[in-house]
């Protein structure tokens, strides 16, 4: 019995050292061949619970004698190969002029909400962040939402399955309710995030999307506070020969509401495709904020006011950067989004 296992490690032996190491790929198969949990060594010893009680312990020993044979000759080949690389490496001329590296860049939707809360940063607006996975009342109920309001359906809204109260926020104002309930005014806060709706994919509109949405609550606040805001907000994106104007709209959570056009940075107001010949194109909502919805946070309608304004982050990029269909900014289309890699912000 000990004559025949003192064969096999014999052999064993000897294909350890005709095994040919030459580089890093041979030396993983030198690894996987004898040092490996399947290797023939790891199955040599299992096999020591079947050699006779008097030879287990001298076989043991030679078995383990041989493993480290092969540890210590995998770790000398090891060391020669990698000094070899490091010499190589060493060798090249560090001052050759290195090869271009193409780099990544941000997404252009990504550039746009920066550019956006950059704006309402330097007139004092503070970012606010908050979960996209929201509650009824926080999305609805607190903004003044009827119970009947058609974005309470299941058309509009996705909510999460056997909980009717959850779903996946609509809008980011549900942040603004948050802060309202825990902040006192003044409060001059933007917040920028994904929202989702389920709507039909096509290329004006898609079922998520990005928004920036403006508060600000305080002493006397007026829509006239707000108009300048909007002003300065538009020529600080499209330019300082953008016009703006405002129509009269209808937000459940504002009062009075209105969308607001700016003069199609395309045509600049002569006319064109993308304006539908007017002149103009909407890029955001806006209005005061209802006195209701500061009740239902806790703020003394009586006392303060404010105004909410929302963007639209696609309908911007689209309009910047004359971008026809919304759903070119998510295939990640390499041959489209390459033709942003000079942007930065």
């Amino acid at each position: 019995m000990l004559i025949k296992k003192m064969t096999v490690t014999e052999k064993i032996r000897a294909e350890i050292v005709a095994f040919p190491i030459e580089n890093l790929s041979h030396l993983e198969d030198f690894r996987l061949q004898f040092l490996s949990k399947k290797s023939e060594l790891q199955l040599l010893l299992g096999t020591i619970k079947n050699v006779e009680v008097a030879q287990r312990k001298l076989f043991g020993q030679q078995v383990n004698e041989l493993k480290q044979f092969a540890q210590n000759y995998y770790d000398e080949y090891k060391t020669k190969i990698e000094s070899a690389t490091i010499d190589h490496i060493t060798e090249q001329d560090v001052t050759r002029p290195a090869s271009a590296v193409r780099t990544g860049a941000l997404h252009p939707v990504s550039v746009m909400m920066n550019e956006i809360c950059s704006v309402f940063e330097s007139i004092g607006f503070e970012i606010v962040d908050g979960p996209e996975i929201e509650d009824d009342d926080h999305v609805f109920t607190a903004l003044n939402f009827p119970e009947e309001h058609p974005a309470r359906d299941m058309q509009d809204t996705f909510f999460i399955e056997l909980h009717p109260d959850i779903l996946l926020r609509t809008h980011t104002s549900s942040m603004q309710v948050r802060m309202m309930e825990s902040t006192k005014p003044p409060i001059r806060i933007i917040c920028p995030g994904r929202v989702y709706r389920n709507e039909v994919i096509t290329a004006r509109s898609h079922c998520f999307f990005h928004q920036v949405e403006t508060l600000y609550v305080a002493e006397k606040v007026s829509f006239a506070d707000m108009k300048q805001t909007l002003l300065y907000f538009a020529r600080e994106i499209f330019g300082n020969e953008t016009k703006i104007r405002l129509r009269p709209s209808f937000f459940p959570f504002t009062e009075p509401s209105a969308e607001m056009d700016i003069s199609c940075n395309i045509c600049k107001g002569e006319g064109c495709n993308l304006c539908k010949q007017t002149g103009w194109v909407e890029i955001l909502g806006c209005g005061m904020v209802h006195p209701n919805v500061l009740e239902n946070c806790g703020i003394d309608s009586t006392k303060y006011t404010g105004y909410a304004i929302g963007i639209g982050v696609e309908r911007m990029t689209m309009l910047k950067y004359s971008i026809n269909d919304i759903r070119l900014l998510f295939e990640n289309d390499v041959r489209f989004l390459n033709q942003f890699s000079a942007l930065s912000y």
